[in-house]
Parts: C-alpha cells; structure tokens; sequence
C-alpha cells in the first residue's frame, strides 16, 4: 500500500434534522477499501489534524480513513451549541455517516481525548450498527461526578476554565458574526482579558449562578443550569456512560491518568463493561493508566519526574497512542490476529517503582483493605485510636485553602499533578496525619476511602482529604484527594448540620497505585477547601447559586474510639 495520503476540507454530513456538520477526512491515496476512524470534537477540526492520543496522519497511511469532524455548533459545522445536549443522536448518525464514505469498508472506530470520548460514548451507548471498537480516554463516567460536581462540592476550577478557555473564543465570534471587524475585535479582547483575569479575581466572583465573568462577555453560563440542578444527579443522567454501559456493544480501550480530572471515569467504566458488557466484545475492553494530567502526558508531571518509559509518546519503550490505537483498530475493525486481545486486560503505572504492570483485573483482588488511623499526636498508623482529644481548625471562606497541583484541569499556575504539599500544610487550616518511616515497601494499588469522624459550628461545610507521599527529603507528593459537602452528605437531598454534633463523612479519594518506599512516611491532610478547584462553602447554608454571605466555620476533628477516623488503603502483598 502505498504511503500518499489525500485530505479533503469541510466535508458535510447531514443529521437526521437536517442539520449539515463539516469535517476533514484523511484517506490513503491509493487501495482499499479501508476502515474509518471517527473523531469528533468541540475544539476545532482544523487544529487536530494531529492527535496525541491517535495522529490522524498517521493512521491514514496505515489504511484507515480518518474523519475528524467539528461537533454541532463549534466552528465549521452548523446548529447551535448545547452542552453535552447532541452527541447520542449526532454520533449515531456521523457513524453511519462516515461508513457509507466512498472507500469505506462500513466498519467505524472512534478515538480521542476528554470531550473527544464523551463523543464516543454517547456514540456507543446510541449503539450504530457500524461502530465496531472505540478509544475513550481521559473522560469521564458520570457528569455528577468530576465534571459537574464532586462530593456535592461545585468543580468550579474546571467548569470556569473550560468554558473560558475552551469555548468562549468561538462561542463570542459566532454571536459577532456579520459585525464589523471593529466589534469583533473588541469583543475578543474583551473575552481574552476576561480569560486572562480568571486567575488572578475572576474565580472569586460571587454569585455563582451569575458568575461575572461570563456575563461580562454575554455569554450563557452552562453554570447556571448546573446550579440550578444542584444535588441532582438525574439532570444530567442522560449523559452520563454510568447510566447506560449496558448498551454499549463494543469494546472499549480506556485511557486514564492518575493525575487527570477524569480518572475515576476511567476506571468505573472500565470494570462495568468488564463485569457486565453487553456483548462478549464489550467485555473484551482494556484499561491504560499512566501517571499523567488531563493535559501533560510526558514523563515529568507536575514535580516529579517519573522516568522516560512513563511517557505516552514511547510508554515502556514499546509503543506510542497512535500505534496502541491502530493495533485495537487492526484488530477489531480489520481482524488482524495480532494477539491484542490475549493481553492482561489492565496495564498501570505504579508510581514510587516508576515501572508499568500488568494485572488481570480491577481492582486487584489480592489487595487487602488496611485501616489507618488518625491520632491526635498528628500520627497515622494501623493502630485504633483510644481515648484521645480532638484537633481543631478554622476555615475562613474570605481566605480559602488554595488549591496546590492535584486532578486538575484549570491554570497551569496551579500546578496539575504532583506538587510539593508543605506550603499548604503550614496553614493554620491545614491538619496533618503521618506515619513513622516505613521500615519497608509499602504498595498501594486500588481504590482509596476515607473515614472521618468531624463537627463544626456551621450549618454547611466542606471537608478535603488528601494522601500524600512524604519523601526522606520532606517533600510530600500529593497522590489523591476529595471532598464532601456536608449538606450532601447522605446524598443529593440537602441535610443541614447540627452545630457541634458529630457526624460520620464517608468520602471518596478515587484511587491511585503507588509504591510508598522504605523510608517514606504516609500522609493523610485534612483541610475544608481547595480553592478554586472546587467552589469554597460560604458555611452560611445559602442556595449555592445566590449565596454572597460568609462567615467563618470552626472544625473539629475526632479521632478516639467512639470516632474512629481513618482511611483505607488497597495494600498489595509483595
């Protein structure tokens, strides 16, 4: 086959409204009939000619038609924007769409990163007859959680700059066009001063729900709707895979990073279609893990640098995305027996080891669910708690705990991934747990849970746990962290607390898998913020959408034998 490849521009296809969509597609120049790999994308076809997670180029001249197409209201293709709104419908129909191309052999792959795998899973659960195999990666499970909210908390850092961002510059042109050039001009300077003062003032603004910023540029804030259905996680059920996995029939490779935004979407979606596919080939799909940001999947992430064979681009020194994804592709669209589907069903990173293992399922079943205790000395260990006193701390909305690297897809000034945590631990609003050295290797590979027994004098609050990874040298390597709001403690119905009575917060730090070695300590950080990545609780109990008034929060911690706080940790027998 020869290696010449053709590109066509702004090429339509029509929806089942009669909405035309536009989208550039990447052919072998000679041969076929070829397979199609389908991208679709709210950032603009013309800037992803190149991929990192499947080069369009590449995989043209290894005999795929590749499509990469503008979603509907984004650039060149028509309609109007809506968020998360049309990507069942407008998927199932680019699929078919794309399998009836000249030189197609009706046979449809979809790849891509972030938004660019919620297209494929909304594709996938619409369930076109011509989607054989797809490469989510890097997105999530279920809106409510890590998109739109986490543990009730508002994720404020990543709705604000993705909408900023991501969406703002053509979302402005679009309401400018047919103006003269000279408002148009105006109107972008406006949207990128905008972008640029987020940082700085922008994530401060109050209220929420008319969060200034964006109505600054006159834009509609997809925040207000999120508001305006808080606590509710039916609103947006009908996008969410978590709610839907079961009509998915193909299968899937998963791509996460344990520092990425999206990283417990990854894995839940991995283990539903594993467990309960409903096809033998969606029980088939693989799980990818590296050590990566939403946005960074180079070997250095954030402060660490975890060894050349971490990198996406030569990941054990095998292979890169674009030829993990053509090997899927090859084997599932063109049935070459290329022994893919004969591999341990999960690769991870271990960080701490900085080396890739496979394992035959998640979570690992020879992990072994270990308690650790907080203990008023400001220790962790094993060991229940007896008879000891409380800790106390004071959360001041006015000055939140700031948010220092971590799942974050927000300004690169707030440090995604593993970030030296001591600044944050020098507050006065910061608590601190840790172990002694470890007298060995201690692996922890799986999901992470924290127990914690707490009172405060607010009416709502929130509570942030984070485990950290303290080096001999001191620095304390954060590997995951959560949030609970209080009043969401028991779910989406609002539920006021007590002043001063203690309650049980069960909260959800995702999961990580990392070596912590001899001579390191482990850390559990307690705090009531991590500003701006989720919103700060104001304590008052306002509506979340309106609330301006603040007022500080006295916390108490407990850890004694009637209020055990603890975290569990998946220790893996070495």
């Amino acid at each position: 086959m020869s290696e010449q490849i053709t590109v066509e521009f702004d090429v339509a296809a029509t929806m089942r409204d009669g909405t035309i969509l536009r989208a550039n597609i990447f052919r072998p120049a000679a041969g076929g009939p070829y397979p199609v790999a389908l991208v679709r994308t709210p950032y603009g076809k013309d800037f992803a000619s190149v991929l990192p997670f499947g080069d369009a180029i590449r995989l043209a001249r290894a005999g795929y038609i590749v499509v990469v197409q503008d979603v509907r209201g984004r650039f060149r293709s028509g309609g109007t924007w809506a968020l998360f709104a049309n990507e069942a419908a407008d998927g199932y129909d680019s699929v078919e769409w794309a399998a009836q191309l000249p030189g197609s052999t009706g046979d449809v792959g979809m790849y891509g990163l972030s938004y660019l795998g919620f297209t494929q899973w909304m594709a996938a659960q619409a369930a076109p007859p011509s989607l054989k195999a797809i490469v989510p990666a890097l997105t999530w499970w279920d809106v409510h959680d890590g998109v739109t909210w986490r543990g009730g908390a508002l994720e404020l850092g990543l709705q604000a700059y993705w909408q900023l961002n991501a969406l703002a510059l053509d979302r402005v042109l679009k309401n400018t066009q047919g103006a003269p050039l000279t408002e148009q001009l105006h109107s972008l300077n406006a949207a990128v001063d905008t972008i640029d003062q987020l940082r700085p003032a922008g994530y401060r603004a109050l209220p929420l729900g008319k969060f200034a910023p964006l109505q600054h540029l006159g834009l509609h804030s997809e925040l207000e709707e999120i508001l305006a259905h808080a606590g509710d996680a039916s609103h947006f059920a009908a996008y969410s895979i978590s709610q839907s996995y079961t009509q998915v029939q193909v299968p899937a490779l998963i791509v996460g990073g344990w520092y990425d935004i999206f990283t417990n979407g990854v894995i839940q979606s991995f283990a539903a279609l594993r467990a309960a596919g409903s096809t033998p080939a969606a029980r088939q799909s693989k799980l990818l893990i590296g050590p990566w940001s939403h946005v960074n999947h180079t070997n250095t992430v954030g402060e660490v640098d975890f060894g050349f064979r971490a990198q996406l681009a030569l990941m054990n020194l095998q292979l890169d995305m674009t030829a993990l994804t053509q090997r899927w592709f090859d084997y599932w669209l063109k049935g070459t027996p290329n022994g893919i589907t004969d591999e341990p069903p999960v690769r991870l990173f271990v960080m701490g080891e900085n080396a890739w293992r496979d394992e035959p399922a998640w979570p690992l079943a020879r992990a072994q669910a270990t308690p650790f205790y907080l203990h008023t000395s400001g220790t962790l260990s094993p060991e229940p708690p007896g008879d000891e006193p409380a800790d106390t701390y004071t959360y001041d909305p006015a000055d939140p705990t700031p948010t220092l690297g971590g799942n974050l897809l927000m300004h690169i000034l707030y440090g995604p991934g593993p970030r030296d945590q001591r600044p944050i631990e020098q507050r006065a609003d910061v608590l601190s747990y840790t172990t002694a050295p470890l007298t060995r290797d201690t692996t922890v590979i799986g999901p992470l849970v924290m127990h914690l027994w707490a009172a405060s004098d607010a009416p709502d609050t929130d509570f942030v746990a984070r485990l950290i990874d303290v080096h001999p040298d001191g620095f304390a390597q954060n590997l995951a962290d959560g949030i609970i709001r209080a009043r969401f403690r028991n779910g989406t119905q609002a539920a006021p607390l007590e002043p001063g009575q203690p309650y049980a917060f069960t909260m959800d730090l995702w999961a990580t898998a990392n070596v912590f070695q001899a001579g390191h300590c482990i850390r559990v950080d307690i705090a009531s913020a991590s500003f701006p990545r989720w919103d700060r609780n104001l304590n008052t109990g306002e509506d979340l959408a309106n609330g301006t008034a603040m007022r500080p929060a006295h916390q108490t911690i407990l850890h004694d034998a009637a209020h055990p706080s603890h975290i569990v940790l998946p220790v893996v027998p070495e």
